[in-house]
């Protein structure tokens, strides 16, 4: 994210208002220059096939993620996010496919910068946030078989609030950074998701140039993060569904290139935990690809 602390660029030298590497599953902590934008843009591919049950199911998913941040200040800033979900499920056994695509649910958080240490070469920063995930999308669509079940619905109808508290510290090297959200996922027409608790943490290293050196068009970052996702159990007009909910743990490589002005980042989430309730389809892997821009 475009920041205005000190950022790797010239040893000895340090520029304002670039962007810099960060997370690609989640956010980062580096602030926004006031009264300046960035602009993300994801392409995500979700593939579940593992299917504990007998029913053969195969469900995909590609979803086109844009987010705008905004700087009110240097320590304030606001953002929005939209997907355009495409979405398919096929129960192999009873050769039935059900299909959906659309605009999702629209969400929008605001992050402060509560704490802030700069030194030469380094900045440590702590971020708490908060938001709201609104029924933006369709969540009543059907097909020749009826109501489409939630998970091939691109909205869910719901209001959900958010929060957590994101944090990163950066050097001439390196960047790590942390987070700890939480999701209250509220009921629509009798269903309610489950509640959402994750933890997330990135490594990203500068792997070229190896030293610093003026007129450098940009750098290459190797990223590996963590992302450990629990999500309760489901309910259905006041019931648990024992087949739904669980807790996911993924490792994450990817790879980042930055420029002063936009950034193209690719990763994959590959699950090496899934501790799933019940015949809960298990995830293959997520594919991440997208760039950012600021302006």
């Amino acid at each position: 994210m475009k920041h205005s602390v000190l950022i790797p660029g010239l040893a000895g030298l340090f520029l304002y208002g670039t962007l810099q590497a960060a997370p690609i599953t989640f956010n980062t902590a580096l602030a926004v220059g006031q009264g300046e934008y960035v602009l993300r843009q994801q392409l995500i591919g979700l593939q579940s096939g593992h299917d504990p049950s007998r029913l053969n199911r195969d469900r995909r998913e590609t979803t086109a993620l844009t987010a705008l941040g905004y700087g009110l200040n240097n320590q304030w800033a606001l953002f929005a996010t939209l997907p355009y979900r495409k979405i398919d499920l096929d129960l192999g056994e009873a050769s039935i496919s059900r299909h959906s695509s659309g605009l999702g649910d629209m969400s929008f958080f605001v992050r402060y910068t509560a704490y802030q240490d700069d030194a030469p070469g380094k900045t440590l920063r702590i971020a708490p946030f908060a938001g709201l995930k609104t029924p933006t999308g369709s969540h009543r669509e059907k097909d020749r078989y009826g109501l489409l079940p939630p998970s091939v619905q691109s909205g869910s109808g719901s209001w959900d609030p958010f929060g957590g508290v994101v944090m990163t510290y950066q050097t001439l090297q390196f960047q790590f950074d942390g987070q700890a959200s939480y999701r209250f996922n509220t009921a629509a027409d009798g269903f309610e998701a489950g509640d959402i608790a994750r933890l997330d943490a990135s490594l990203q290293y500068r792997l070229f140039p190896r030293k610093l050196s003026r007129g450098t068009p940009g750098f290459l970052y190797g990223v590996l993060e963590m992302n450990l996702v629990h999500q309760a159990k489901n309910r259905y007009r006041g019931h648990a569904d024992p087949d739904s909910g669980g807790t996911r743990l993924f490792l994450t490589p990817g790879l980042q290139y930055v420029t002063r002005r936009w950034i193209i980042e690719g990763a994959i989430q590959l699950p090496l935990v899934q501790d799933l309730n019940g015949k809960a389809l298990e995830n293959d892997y997520i594919l991440r690809g997208g760039f950012r821009f600021n302006f």
